[in-house]
């Protein structure tokens, strides 16, 4: 018999923007990211709950690797002290075709002149043959740069 384990694959990126405002991007205007990098996220929509709410249902609509995705997550946890969110993936591609359990933690932390977006994938793969989420990452990395150049489009 198989034995599963949860894995952990994690990545960071400096920005210009603050800890406090990626994460309200994030967290409070969630729907907005369809908007700002519209080839990689078709759409953001809440299904349960508020934007910026524990406890809240977000569906979101996808390309990775060329590929059309769907993602439901629940928002697990919002530390606005410490810029930090927790999402679980609950329904989609993710989970139906590759995970077990799949979760995104999101940490932004100052950093010089801006700060730095250290993304976290804790996830348990459904067999030995599911490749570790690393294009995820390189996804989440390109889709930071863009909310980062979106958020500090005014500032000089």
């Amino acid at each position: 018999m198989e034995h599963s384990q949860l894995r952990k694959v994690e990545c960071s990126v400096h920005i210009k923007a603050s800890g406090e405002k990626f994460l309200d991007l994030y967290s409070n205007k969630t729907h907005h990211i369809a908007k700002i990098c519209p080839d990689k996220v078709q759409a953001v929509n809440i299904h349960k709950g508020e934007w910026g709410s524990v406890g809240s249902i977000i569906s979101w609509n996808y390309v990775h690797e060329g590929k059309a995705c769907v993602a439901k997550e629940v928002i697990e946890d919002i530390d606005k002290k410490n810029n930090k969110m927790i999402f679980k993936v609950i329904e989609g591609d993710l989970v139906e075709e590759f995970y077990k359990s799949f979760k995104l933690l999101l940490e932004v932390i100052p950093k010089g002149n801006g700060s730095e977006v250290h993304w976290v994938l804790e996830y348990e793969k459904q067999n030995d043959n599911v490749p570790d989420p690393h294009t995820i990452l390189h996804f989440l990395t390109h889709t930071s740069k863009d909310i980062d150049a979106y958020i500090t489009k005014d500032i000089k």
